[in-house]
C-alpha cells in the first residue's frame, strides 16, 4: 500500500465499465481512501470514461495499482474482506459493512494490511475470487434486488470506513449566524406574550388563568429557541398589537 494515512485498499475486480470504476473512485475520494486496485479491467487501462467520471478524484487513478489476477492484488495484505450480496455456501466470518469495516480499523491500527473486494458489475465476485479472503461482507440489501452498483457499493464501504475511524456527531445543530437563547431572553419573551394575551382576555375562564400561563411557560422552555427566533416571535407580537390598534 502507498505512504500515506492507514486505510484499507479497495480491489476492483475485474470491473467492466469505465465509469463504474472513475464512480467507485469519487465515493473512496468522498471519505477520504485512496487505496485502489484493479484487476483485470475488461475495457483496459487506462480508461477515458473512468476519467471522466472521476472528475476530482482522478488522482486514485493516476495512482491505481493495476494487475492481471485477484491473487497478485492481494500478495502484501494480511487479512482480505469479499463484498456480496449472495451467501455463497463457504464457511467463513460474514460482517455487515459496518463490522468490517470496525474491524478493518482495529486490524489496521496493529499494522496489519487490509483489503477489500468488489466483484464486477454483471454477477459480482466468483467463487474463486471469495475463496482467497478471510472474511465476508455481505450487504443487507433487498432479496429480490440484490443486485449493487460497483459504485454503490464502493460508496457504502467507504461510508462505514469513515465512520469508524473518523469521530463524527451524530447529531449537531447547524445554527446559521445565530446562538442558542440565553434564559433571560426566554423570561422576556413569555412575559411579553403573557401580558398581551392577557390585554386580548385570551386567560378564560379566570380560574384557568393560572394553568394556561404554566403551560405556556413550559412550552417556552421545551422549544430549542435561538436567539434570532426569540427576536422574530417578539416581532411577531409586535405587529399583531399594531394591527388590531389599526383597526
Amino acid at each position: 500500500m502507498s505512504k500515506g494515512h492507514p486505510q484499507p485498499a479497495f480491489v476492483l475486480v475485474r470491473p467492466q465499465m469505465g465509469e463504474n470504476i472513475g464512480a467507485a473512485a469519487r465515493a473512496m475520494w468522498n471519505f477520504g481512501l485512496d487505496r485502489m486496485r484493479i484487476v483485470a479491467p475488461r475495457d483496459g487501462w487506462p480508461n477515458q470514461r473512468a476519467v471522466a467520471m472521476a472528475s476530482g478524484a482522478g488522482r486514485l487513478l493516476d495512482e491505481a495499482m493495476l494487475v492481471d489476477d485477484t491473487a497478485a492484488a492481494l500478495e502484501d495484505c494480511h487479512y482480505v474482506f469479499a463484498t456480496t450480496a449472495r451467501m455463497r455456501g463457504m464457511t467463513k466470518p460474514v460482517y455487515t459493512p459496518e463490522e468490517a469495516m470496525r474491524v478493518a480499523a482495529q486490524k489496521i491500527s496493529n499494522g496489519e494490511k487490509v483489503a477489500v473486494l468488489f466483484g464486477p458489475e454483471r454477477a459480482g465476485l466468483e467463487n474463486d475470487d471469495i475463496a482467497k479472503a478471510n472474511a465476508i461482507i455481505n450487504v443487507p440489501v433487498n432479496p429480490e434486488f440484490a443486485s449493487l452498483n460497483l459504485g454503490q457499493c464502493v460508496l457504502l464501504t467507504a461510508y462505514e470506513w469513515q465512520r469508524n475511524h473518523v469521530d463524527v456527531a451524530p447529531v449537531r445543530d447547524e445554527m446559521a449566524g445565530t446562538v442558542v437563547a440565553e434564559q433571560i431572553e426566554i423570561e422576556k419573551l413569555a412575559e411579553h406574550y403573557e401580558q398581551r394575551l392577557g390585554d386580548a382576555g385570551f386567560y378564560y375562564p379566570e380560574g384557568k388563568a393560572e394553568s394556561m400561563k404554566l403551560n405556556l411557560r413550559n412550552m417556552w422552555s421545551r422549544l430549542p429557541l435561538t436567539r434570532a427566533d426569540v427576536q422574530m416571535l417578539h416581532g411577531v407580537m409586535r405587529q399583531m398589537v399594531r394591527w388590531k390598534e389599526r383597526g
